[in-house]
């Protein structure tokens, strides 16, 4: 006979249901059985209880607690228009957290391996001149000025940038969803992207689901707070900032990191075609049109236009486009490459157990093998 739990707390149940994104009297419809829980008239078995906290993305232990926890996220999280700190979905909680375990590992990892501290982490802050900053990071990545113009499209840029990043150590990390879990998707217009800092081993998350357009811009953004050694989240609608000194500080080093002043001006005054000046600066569209509404060559009537059209077409596209690819090539940019071969030398070495290795990169047995022997080291 099964054992069933006495004594559940209600408050509990109608806590993680809430948390998970869920109506309740939609939930309890659905799922007539934890209802009864609650009303008292039935009692769970351990395994019921158990399916209950997988369905809602609990662990199984919180429903023993006398009251639900207080969960907190460890950085700050900006939205667009707004300066104070905002509250996020499970979905975004639950990869802050991983990459913050991700994060919590490497760099004990590090620091027992001697590894010295990066020094361009809060090198600035926000009084420094924003385009001296942008001068530190292109030197940082060992950049020119025109770097982009070198490549063939914007994506290539994209892949190109991330690589530069990564080379300095810092771990980039792309995904639209928590982990491997595709009915678990995190909206773009709730998180572009976030950043964890420390000053060995600072973590970049972008928003995989965005148009790759947005996420250059992103990307730019994230790495300047990490040169003023200030984590954060951020949705950036409409690709603008939140009301706060960081956050606008960020966005101007993204904006002349990726189409510096002197040079669109230039150009500007022989065209305003949007397309072609995207193409001249290896940029989307969307990063020119960004960069002349801050100049104060563009309405911000006539970008938000351009904005709105842009994110439709792309939705558009991407919604008749195949859901399908190769999975272990989409791993390589969710778990990063330069993570992934941290975590192999630290398996060799035994200093880290294999159910260790596949918690940290969200790949098990032979995911995990085939992954570290054919694409790890792939050129």
């Amino acid at each position: 006979m099964s054992t069933r739990i006495e004594n559940i707390n209600a408050d509990l149940i109608n806590w993680a249901i809430t948390r998970a994104g869920n109506e309740l009297d939609e939930f309890y419809f659905n799922n007539p059985a934890v209802a009864e829980w609650v009303a008292g008239t039935k009692k769970p078995t351990i395994k019921q209880l158990e399916d209950f906290t997988h369905k809602v993305h609990v662990p199984f232990g919180y429903m023993f607690l006398n009251q639900p926890p207080q969960e907190e996220i460890p950085i700050p999280f900006f939205r667009t228009g707004n300066s104070q700190r905002e509250m996020v979905s499970l979905n975004v909680y639950h990869t802050i957290q991983i990459i913050k375990e991700r994060q919590n590992w490497l760099t004990n990892y590090l620091q027992e391996s001697e590894y010295p501290d990066l020094e361009f982490v809060g090198k600035y802050n926000v009084n420094s001149d924003y385009k001296e900053v942008v001068n530190d990071i292109r030197n940082t990545l060992n950049l020119t000025v025109n770097w982009a113009s070198k490549l063939g499209t914007w994506e290539q840029a994209l892949d190109h940038l991330t690589l530069q990043i990564e080379e300095i150590g810092i771990i980039v990390n792309f995904n639209g969803i928590v982990g491997n879990n595709t009915r678990r998707k995190i909206p773009v217009d709730e998180c572009r992207g976030f950043v964890i800092v420390n000053n060995k081993s600072p973590f970049l998350f972008i928003n995989s689901a965005d148009a790759k357009a947005a996420q250059m811009f992103t990307l730019i953004h994230e790495l300047a707070h990490i040169w003023l050694g200030e984590s954060a989240g951020f949705d950036n609608k409409q690709m603008l900032p939140a009301d706060d000194p960081i956050e606008k500080f960020c966005d101007k080093v993204a904006a002349e990191f990726l189409v510096p002043e002197i040079f669109f001006k230039e150009k500007w005054n022989s065209t305003q075609n949007i397309k072609y000046l995207s193409r001249v600066f290896k940029v989307s569209p969307i990063v020119i049109a960004r960069r002349a509404l801050d100049l104060k060559l563009m309405s911000r009537t006539s970008f938000f236009q351009f904005y709105n059209d842009y994110i439709s077409e792309f939705q558009n596209k991407k919604d008749t486009q195949s859901s399908g690819g190769n999975f272990y090539a989409t791993a390589k940019k969710r778990i990063s490459l330069r993570f992934a071969s941290y975590v192999n030398s630290a398996v060799k070495e035994n200093s880290l157990l294999y159910r260790d290795a596949y918690r940290l990169t969200s790949l098990k047995g032979n995911t995990y093998e085939k992954f570290i022997n054919e694409y790890l080291y792939q050129a």
